[in-house]
């Protein structure tokens, strides 16, 4: 069950607006910094270890920040034994009863929505992380409903997309790796899989090369869960300053294949 949730929730055909961004591949495709699959290979190995890592670091802390509020079983419990937090099952709807417990995810959740914007320094890549955020959170709420999706944070152009992914992973019943590890693998597989449309590679050699990735995909994802023990403030803020640059030029395009 584990595994299937994780395979459905990974799958680049999972109706959360993945497929419409190549994550800055397009512009650089077009300024020439890739043009084969060597260059491809370059490419990923450097957002998985920037991107990839900020993305899993992140989507690992929210989902521990998450999980308390809406499974009552391991909720923090006060001084007195209490539960913290609790779940009101009453009525039509499912939702997070206030307390304690779940003011404190949320306001956890909020923070890091903030620390993972303050790290994301092109508006335009904010924009794409937000809007993807809430794609996924749209396609969250009919696949695995959920009191603890309610707890995400509020903004007008939704949460940034690897908080909306721990949250999401952790209504969907999966532990705090399994949402790092589909936060590092999504940083490649999407664009690799819009590098076969933009250039035509062969899509037996980008498979291979995602293949040759795996190790490190798996590497990252394990620190990442380390780093989401730590305060917001402390969680990685790898940065690619060239990659700032493809998303804002590549947001001035009036036609482009990919929204990001």
């Amino acid at each position: 069950m584990d595994t299937t949730t994780l395979l459905l929730l990974a799958d680049g055909r999972f109706p959360s607006g993945g497929h419409a961004h190549s994550s800055g591949l397009e512009a650089a495709v077009a300024a020439g910094r890739v043009t084969d699959v060597d260059g491809l290979a370059a490419f990923l190995s450097g957002r998985l270890a920037t991107a990839g890592r900020v993305a899993a670091a992140f989507a690992a802390a929210a989902h521990l920040a998450a999980t308390p509020a809406g499974h009552p079983a391991d909720a923090d419990r006060t001084a007195d034994g209490e539960r913290a937090a609790d779940t009101d099952r009453s009525g039509a709807g499912d939702h997070v009863a206030p307390g304690p417990g779940v003011a404190r995810a949320r306001d956890a959740l909020v923070r890091l929505d903030a620390e993972l914007d303050a790290r994301t320094a092109a508006p335009a890549a904010r924009l794409a992380s937000r809007r993807q955020g809430r794609a996924l959170l749209r396609a969250a709420r009919t696949t695995w409903p959920s009191p603890l999706l309610d707890l995400v944070p509020r903004h007008s152009d939704g949460c940034h997309q690897p908080i909306a992914l721990g949250v999401t992973a952790a209504a969907a019943g999966l532990t705090v790796d399994r949402a790092a590890l589909i936060g590092a693998y999504g940083t490649v597989t999407g664009p690799a899989g819009a590098a076969v449309r933009l250039l035509g590679l062969d899509p037996y050699r980008t498979q291979a090369v995602l293949a040759r990735l795996a190790g490190a995909c798996d590497a990252v994802a394990g620190a990442a869960v380390l780093d989401a023990a730590g305060p917001p403030a402390a969680l990685p803020a790898h940065a690619a300053p060239l990659a700032d640059i493809h998303a804002e030029v590549h947001a001035t395009w009036e036609v482009r294949l990919f929204a990001s």
